[in-house]
């Protein structure tokens, strides 16, 4: 038999940004969300040159590395011209019917130009600075910045190269005028441009392009025997605007001459060298002002109330009594940030423990636990330092609940934490554990807009297992060098985690050689771990049907005889981010169902510490299974995955499912009919 065939990650998860460029050229989506699909897009392609790019060029002289490489590029390169297509030919024509003149690549006309002229000095010059590039010149491109080359023909035809910053974000990178005929738009870029002979007065023709550096953003952190984790990160941090060059993206039209006379200057000789149009940072678009309601996504206001709770009893007596659960963005967080704010000030509450991955800008679960602590309670956060992208902010919240008092823990540079947990020890008589498990951050912010369950519970053997968890990672030492810890009801990385998983799939295998009922579905974030794959793999060989949600990286190739024919894989992108991780086993007819911060990835299995864990009351239980059922009906927002990687569209039947807009439906009717019932 042939060895198994795995997708390369990276072309993997480039094809999950080319579906999120494929919502922007959805002329049914609202225009303002298609315009921030285009954002996303661009921000997504950041960071995928700070972070993968950077590996796939050390590798690129081995052989399947060097054709991956390759092959990104050309991905990428497609992908911009679609992108160009989609804004220039459908996104700008939409704004100008709707009165609103977008002006790219366009020149300006003498109107606006005495706009500009007046604009520039009152409200840019102050912030313009620039630079003349020689052989000797030690300015440094700042990572992921925009700035104007100009190429400037001086008398008696000497030449000067000069470098121009656009300081965003200082000012708005958007700039609305308003004029008889209309709104117009322009990017603060082309307001300076065509203001270069105020900057450049000596200058008999001025020639200018646009160009970035993207560069690596891996902090280089030493074992945990080394300095203060925080210390470390900040250092690193400091430096990572400094890092290698991975990209210099450059407008066309500038000379060969001139391109290499910049990556010489600044050093740039291992970087992608990228034509990739006039504008650059196109993430900023979500920011363009034309924000209206008729042109974004109608309202779904969260749901208030939750299945099991209702007032005046508090948030902790009802978990007394069942188990609670919030889908979000569905429905309010709010109960979320309850949890914490009863635990600051119940008297009965002794300790508290919980973990934050990405902490909110203005965390209001930092200031309850900030005020838990004040309030003479034991209070312990594991703030994760490593966060990519979000260390800094981390770091001020991690300095800031020290401060009040609570005692702050970290883990140690070989090992991530991205569990979702919280954990509360009270004096009670039956109750003294109460508890909080999530597929997602601990954060009011992105749970706006990230999908995720939370599961809220009282049960006590669960909570002695997180409190044992919580126990390790106070240590701060690797799990080799503890003894094994046993978990019943948590599957942990680095601990039990993978091998229950293999067991609960070997189960379905031996239900199906026993003619049982048999079936597996999953939805994950990231598929990427070859054993978990393998294992899926060997179901789908045993004549067991495997259905797959896997949003953006996905290595397992689905319909491939004698390899994964039973297989099928879904991905869903919509006006939600989908993020949360579950996990269905058919078990004969008594399906068990887990949730957890899991994805089947390299980094989550053997990297990090992760928590999944069961389900166990049987509404709950059947909730999640309602939704993945809703999910993997979908008609309308879900593509196929075949076997060649490619985003196949489902049919779009008359009445075919849209599954967010049905799970906000199914969530927000149980509530009403729950309130019906009493």
């Amino acid at each position: 038999m042939e060895a198994f065939r795995y997708f390369n990650r990276d072309i993997s998860w480039l094809t999950f940004n080319e579906r999120v460029l494929g919502e922007a050229a959805n002329e049914a989506v609202p225009l303002m969300e298609r315009i921030r699909f285009l954002s996303i897009y661009s921000s997504n392609l950041d960071e995928f040159y700070r972070v993968r790019m950077p590996y796939l060029q050390k590798n690129a002289m081995r052989d399947t590395a060097g054709n991956a490489y390759l092959e990104a590029e050309a991905m990428i390169n497609r992908q911009l011209e679609a992108f160009g297509a989609i804004l220039s030919k459908s996104i700008i024509p939409a704004l100008a019917q709707l009165g609103i003149h977008f002006s790219y690549k366009e020149e300006i006309s003498a109107q606006i130009a005495a706009f500009a002229k007046r604009y520039f000095y009152t409200q840019i010059a102050g912030f313009i600075q620039h630079v003349y590039l020689n052989d000797k010149t030690s300015f440094f491109p700042e990572n992921n910045q925009i700035y104007i080359v100009v190429i400037l023909q001086l008398p008696h035809d000497r030449e000067k190269i000069a470098l121009v910053n656009i300081p965003v974000p200082q000012l708005d990178r958007f700039v609305k005028i308003r004029q008889s005929d209309g709104e117009y738009i322009l990017f603060l870029e082309d307001l300076i441009r065509c203001n270069l002979d105020v900057i450049f007065p000596d200058a008999v023709d001025i020639k200018a392009f646009n160009i970035k550096v993207t560069r690596d953003a891996e902090l280089d952190l030493l074992d945990e025997d080394g300095e203060d984790m925080a210390e470390q990160v900040e250092k690193q941090l400091s430096k990572r605007d400094f890092g290698l060059a991975t990209r210099l993206l450059y407008e066309p039209g500038l000379s060969l001459r001139h391109l290499q006379y910049i990556v010489n200057v600044f050093d740039l000789k291992k970087a992608s060298l990228v034509g990739g149009g006039r504008y650059h940072n196109l993430k900023d678009l979500s920011s363009l002002p034309v924000a209206s309601p008729a042109i974004s996504y109608p309202p779904w206001p969260a749901a208030q109330h939750l299945e099991g709770f209702e007032e005046p009893e508090t948030l902790f007596e009802a978990l007394t009594r069942r188990d609670l659960m919030v889908h979000a963005p569905y429905q309010t967080y709010d109960t979320i940030l309850r949890f914490f704010n009863e635990a600051a000030i119940d008297r009965s509450v002794q300790e508290i423990y919980t973990t934050m991955y990405r902490v909110a800008h203005d965390s209001k679960i930092a200031h309850a636990l900030i005020s838990a602590a004040k309030n003479g309670k034991k209070v312990t956060v594991l703030v994760e330092l490593k966060a990519r992208f979000d260390e800094a902010n981390n770091i001020r919240w991690a300095k800031k609940m020290k401060a009040a008092g609570v005692k702050i823990i970290h883990s140690v540079n070989a090992l991530k934490v991205h569990a979702k947990l919280a954990l509360v020890k009270r004096k009670h008589e039956t109750h003294s554990y109460l508890g909080l498990l999530a597929t997602g951050n601990l954060n009011e912010g992105t749970a706006r807009f990230y999908t995720d369950h939370i599961l809220l519970t009282a049960h006590p053997f669960m909570l002695k297992e997180t409190e044992m968890l919580f126990g390790f990672l106070s240590k701060k030492k690797k799990p080799e060098k503890i003894d094994a810890m046993r978990f019943e009801h948590l599957l942990v990385a680095q601990f039990n985690l993978q091998n229950r998983f293999i067991e609960l799939i070997d189960r379905e295998i031996d239900n199906a050689g026993n003619g049982l009922p048999a079936g597996i579905t999953i939805k994950l974030n990231n598929l990427e771990e070859e054993v978990l794959i393998n294992k899926l793999y060997e179901a789908s060989n045993a004549g067991i049907t495997v259905n797959l949600i896997v949003r953006s990286i996905c290595r397992l190739v689905p319909g491939v005889p004698g390899q994964s024919e039973n297989i099928r894989i879904k991905r869903i992108v919509d006006r939600y981010l989908e993020h949360g991780r579950v996990f269905v086993f058919h078990n004969n007819g008594l399906p068990e169902v887990f949730m957890g911060s899991a994805d089947w990835m390299n980094r989550n299995i053997y990297r990090r510490i992760e928590v999944c864990f069961p389900i166990y009351h049987e509404d709950l239980k059947k909730q999640l299974i309602d939704i993945l059922a809703l999910q993997w009906e979908d008609s309308v927002q879900a593509v196929w995955i075949d076997d060649h990687l490619h985003n196949v569209p489902v049919t779009n039947l008359p009445g075919g499912v849209r599954s967010q807009e049905a799970i906000y439906q199914y969530l927000t009717g149980a509530v009403e009919q729950f309130k019906k019932a009493f």
